[in-house]
């Protein structure tokens, strides 16, 4: 059950006022995502009506990552998300101020000057809360201590009379910041240096979840009617092969059909989309007939989901003598070209090749699901 705090709208509010009640990015999600719902379109035939408008490109994934929340779109974007779901031109400024209302609310505090104007153009929106430590909170802490003196003079003179305390807060600030900035940075880099995850990240609704559970990978994605191949070394003595698929399970209802040396041979199926802990690793078996005395095994992953297919590392597994160990492993992403090479993977049309920084659910036993 979710709980509200707070005094604000209770949940289903913002859809029944329409955009002009919407204050976050998740009410503007659920409400792209009620419109979806109600023009009764597939993503493919949002694309060709955005192709066929001529304005801007309405691509797949760039939908289902706005659907799902995943990415705030562009004004653009959305604006011609809403025309293919076929919403009336005059109810469009509406959905532009809300944009506008909620890209403001992601703007890092500190980030517009007293003009109202953006401090820095290169400045991009943040999607968390400040947390100690970061350059945000510790420049928010220094403004307090200034502003709890009251207004800056001309030409940024502080009066610090009164005892000296306020001047030792600036001062204890103006080290403090640095320091614990530097440190911050110390830390990050370490860890990137060693392989090791960043110690904290948030899923939905800033949920933080255990540095224990979180990894770092890149990974590539196709769309429905995209494919990968790669090819695998297994033992010819084996009685059984697995393919285990770590996957982005923040898209959802992905699937896909798997062929070894061109022979129909498993479906990887659907699972339902986890917003917050985005892990998972999938597991198939393969028919021991089609494995049985064979050296290598090329595998053919073919798409038919509309939400597309993503794919970040695969592991195979055979059980020779009733015991099951790894045989290979295929590490994918632009950051893995050797394992790619070894393997000889291709993918064919590939939307997508990054890292990404989730986490695995709280449970080990949850982190393998078939």
């Amino acid at each position: 059950m979710s709980e509200v705090h707070g005094g604000g709208p209770p949940p289903g509010a913002a859809e029944a006022a329409g955009p002009e009640s919407v204050t976050c990015h998740e009410d503007l999600v659920r409400l792209l995502a009620e419109q979806f719902a109600r023009a009764d379109v597939s993503l493919r035939e949002l694309q060709a009506r955005a192709d066929r408008s001529g304005g801007a490109r309405l691509p797949r994934s760039t939908c289902a990552d706005m659907l799902a929340g995943r990415r705030f779109p562009k004004k653009a974007v959305m604006v011609a998300f809403l025309r293919g779901c076929r919403v009336p031109e005059h109810q469009l400024p509406a959905w532009e101020r809300a944009w506008d209302r909620v890209r403001i609310s992601r703007l890092p505090a500190g980030s517009w000057d007293d003009r109202g104007s953006p401090a820095s153009d290169g400045l991009q929106a943040s999607d968390g809360p400040q947390t100690a430590g970061s350059p945000q909170a510790s420049s928010g802490m220094l403004s307090a201590a200034i502003g709890s003196a009251g207004p800056v003079p001309p030409g940024g003179a502080v009066s610090v009379g009164g005892g000296g305390g306020l001047r030792r807060a600036v001062l204890f600030a103006g080290i403090a910041v640095p320091v614990a900035a530097a440190l911050v940075l110390a830390v990050v880099v370490a860890l990137r240096l060693t392989g090791r995850p960043e110690p904290r990240s948030e899923g939905a609704s800033g949920q933080t979840v255990d540095s224990g559970q979180i990894v770092t990978d890149d990974g590539r994605a196709f769309p429905r009617g995209g494919s990968s191949r790669f090819t695998v070394s297994v033992s010819p003595a084996n009685t059984g092969v697995r393919l285990i698929r770590r996957l982005d399970a923040g898209v959802g209802l992905q699937d896909a059909t798997i062929t070894l040396d061109g022979v129909p041979a498993a479906r990887w199926r659907p699972l339902l989309e986890d917003a917050v802990h985005k892990w998972r690793n999938q597991i198939v078996d393969l028919p021991p007939g089609l494995t049985a005395g064979r050296r290598a095994l090329t595998v053919v992953n073919t798409c038919v989901s509309e939400t597309g297919f993503n794919e970040f590392l695969y592991t195979v597994e055979h059980r020779i003598n009733g015991v099951w160990s790894v045989a290979d492993r295929v590490d994918v992403g632009p950051d893995h070209p050797a394992s790619e090479a070894a393997h000889d993977y291709r993918v064919v049309r590939g939307d997508w090749a990054h890292h990404q920084t989730f986490a695995y659910p709280p449970r080990r036993e949850d982190w393998d699901v078939r």
